[in-house]
């Protein structure tokens, strides 16, 4: 019989930020997943197949498709945009 397989290890949790910059925290993270989606979108996720696609419905709802897994990419940790996205925002809501 066979060992039982180890858990995964945590995806990397997200830094949370004070209270008092929650807003700003939200603003990142929106702004990140709004790039990932574009970006997804530019490398061709979600994209029309020629043949046997899906018509018209599945070129309408891929954008969704795409946010949501930027979305989730983005609360997995992301490619550190959001964290770069919140200081600088920070900074300029201190000045």
């Amino acid at each position: 019989m066979l060992p039982a397989p180890s858990p995964a290890p945590p995806l990397p949790a997200t830094a949370s930020p004070p209270p008092r910059d929650a807003a700003l925290w939200n603003a990142a993270q929106d702004l990140e997943t709004a790039f990932l989606a574009e970006t997804l979108a530019a490398a061709g996720l979600g994209a029309a197949r020629e043949s046997f696609g899906g018509g018209a419905g599945e070129e309408q709802f891929a954008s969704f498709l795409r946010r949501e897994q930027a979305g989730a990419m983005v609360q997995s940790g992301g490619i550190g945009l959001a964290e770069s996205l919140y200081e600088a925002l920070k900074e300029s809501d201190d000045v």
